[in-house]
């Protein structure tokens, strides 16, 4: 495995998170990384960040690499279940690795039992913000949401995770 363009993936999404959107900055990275997807992809997962448009449910950085891994893995027809199926399940291996991963890095004092953008939240702030207030998002911002240690690493994690399942099947 390319341990090199991994950690270059990780640093990517890590970075482009500065500029918003943890969804887009995952899924840019792993796109450039791994040269999947289209400008068509990237600007879906628009409204997906800070838990699907703030609202802090499913995070939004692994709602990013889970795109990613529809672009690699994914039906093209509808009735390929099958093929939908095996996605799903390594989806959720996907998710499970990311919640572990984040729980560990961050030095959890408690399991993270969900991938809720609010439970992210509540384990490295302990709080959550409800971002589509600008009070509160103004709030996360000053807690480190956007600093190296917030949801920036959260996006490195979240790539990482997914350009580690996703780069041997595209070699």
């Amino acid at each position: 495995m390319d341990e090199a363009l991994i950690k270059e993936i990780r640093r990517r999404a890590h970075f482009y998170d500065r500029y918003s959107g943890c969804s887009q900055a995952v899924l840019l990275a792993l796109q450039e990384g791994l040269a999947i997807g289209n400008t068509e992809s990237f600007s879906a997962a628009t409204v997906l960040s800070g838990g699907v448009s703030r609202r802090g449910e499913t995070c939004g950085a692994l709602l990013g690499a889970l795109m990613a891994l529809g672009l690699v893995d994914g039906r093209s027809r509808m009735y390929d279940t099958p093929v939908y199926a095996a996605a799903c399940i390594e989806g959720d291996e996907i998710a499970n690795e990311f919640q572990r991963r984040v729980e560990t890095e961050f030095n959890f004092k408690e399991p993270l039992k969900t991938t809720l953008c609010r439970d992210i939240q509540w384990g490295i702030y302990g709080r959550s913000f409800d971002l589509r207030d600008n009070e509160q998002r103004n709030n996360f911002y000053a807690y480190g949401g956007h600093g190296d240690n917030g949801c920036l690493k959260v996006c490195g994690i979240a790539a990482e995770v997914a350009a580690e399942r996703l780069l041997p099947k595209i070699k």
